[in-house]
């Protein structure tokens, strides 16, 4: 989280993940030890960081889990090289779209923030 903002890498966000997103940090803020401004603040400073893309065609299904589709979607637009996640195996297969799914330390290994 310390990276976002900096040089970096860029983050590429569509409406459909920023409302996931908010979701996911809803469920699960007092988990986290956030207050909901906590979450609306962190959803605001994300959108501010991020470039915003809208998303004009679907391929679906090409994932085995559908909710993973826009994912896809928003990374072949933004013409992104990965997509950060924990859970590679419902990416298999996104490699033919030009992005590849690293997890985490995979991705600052990547960017030389881990050695």
């Amino acid at each position: 989280m310390s990276l976002i903002g900096t040089s970096s890498f860029e983050i590429h966000l569509s409406v459909s993940l920023a409302l996931e997103y908010e979701e996911v940090l809803r469920r699960q803020r007092v988990d986290l030890g956030l207050a909901q401004e906590d979450v609306s603040d962190l959803i605001d400073a994300l959108c501010a960081l991020s470039h915003h893309h809208q998303i004009h065609f679907l391929w679906r299904p090409q994932l085995p889990d559908a909710s993973d589709e826009m994912l896809l979607e928003l990374a072949v637009a933004a013409q992104c090289a990965y997509i950060v996640t924990y859970n590679q195996k419902d990416f298999v297969g996104v490699e033919k779209f030009g992005v590849k799914a690293i997890t985490p330390k995979e991705f600052l290994e990547e960017i030389g923030e881990l050695q």
